[in-house]
């Protein structure tokens, strides 16, 4: 495991998918995790949408334990992220009202029919 450093950018094979993200192959040996956070700019929902097993994929060591012996992996550090698109702000729909019981009227007029029902 000494050949990889923490910012190597190396292409790896897809191994095999996880919900939780894809196992990478790096060379004969070595296997790094891709969780499912690191494998596209944006929401993932599913691994399988993005990849699959045998697919290279260009991938950057993010993180190297070498008391667990295990590689975190990143796909998107390897992308250029989308351009932010400036959002307008959400704004909750006008409600004209004419006073603070309007939105009660329905159940008001209702109410009454209901107890007459109630009392055959």
């Amino acid at each position: 495991m000494s050949e990889f450093k923490v910012g190597d950018i190396i292409t790896g094979k897809v191994a095999g998918i996880q919900g939780y993200g894809a196992f990478v192959a790096l060379d004969d040996k070595t296997q790094g995790l891709v969780h499912i956070s690191e494998i596209h700019h944006g929401f993932v929902k599913d691994v399988h949408e993005f990849l699959e097993v045998g697919q290279e994929v260009k991938v950057k060591i993010l993180e190297i334990n070498s008391e667990t012996n295990k590689i975190s992996l990143s796909i998107r550090a390897t992308e250029e992220a989308p351009a932010k698109t400036k959002q307008e702000p959400k704004r909750a729909p006008q409600q004209m009202s004419s006073g603070p019981d309007e939105g009660f009227n329905t159940l008001r007029d209702k109410l009454q029919e209901w107890v007459d029902k109630a009392d055959k």
